[in-house]
């Protein structure tokens, strides 16, 4: 019965503790120090109200704070998806009476296996230039979601905060 409940506690505790993975790319080519204002073409959908608004209102924070300015004829457009997946992972433990090393035991022996299911989400924003086109960047953030609805907005704050740490491209300090 101790078994069960350790199980639970350290599936509990990893996805208690997920941190947003975030990856970014972009154009080499874009000329972010000419971009000054952008334009929304696709705000999130589905999902709750207030987290759609939290994330539109996070990336204009965040695009304010580097000097762009919201403009109904942008310089960029920003479009931004959110979508989340259903995953499982599975936990064997074994318990072996008897002497030697790992599998040679002797004796009986008991394995119990566990599902976890948690939902994974991830927010992809993604930029264009508004002349030709062409993508000029895009951030991911993935990460487990919270089971207590409390915790996703201070999750959203950090993944924005990752994603935009060195935005626009070539604006962070060298190393």
């Amino acid at each position: 019965m101790n078994l069960r409940y350790g199980a639970l506690a350290a599936a509990a505790l990893l996805v208690g503790c997920s941190s947003p993975t975030v990856k970014t790319d972009f154009d080499p080519n874009a000329r972010f120090s000419s971009y000054r204002t952008y334009t929304w073409i696709a705000q999130p959908t589905g999902g709750s109200p207030l987290m759609q608004q939290r994330i539109v209102d996070g990336i204009d924070a965040k695009l304010k704070a580097k000097g762009w300015q919201p403009a109904p004829d942008g310089d960029v457009r920003v479009a931004a998806h959110v979508t989340t997946q259903e995953r499982q992972d599975y936990t064997t433990y074994y318990n072996t009476v008897g002497y030697g090393w790992g599998w040679g035991g002797m004796g009986p022996g008991m394995a119990t296996t566990t599902a976890y299911t948690y939902e994974v989400g991830t927010l992809v924003v993604d930029m264009f230039d508004a002349k030709t086109k062409r993508a000029i960047w895009r951030g991911n953030a993935t990460a487990t979601t919270p089971e207590n609805s409390d915790k996703v907005p201070q999750l959203l704050q950090t993944s924005l905060d990752k994603m935009f740490a060195d935005f626009p491209p070539g604006s962070a300090p060298s190393k």
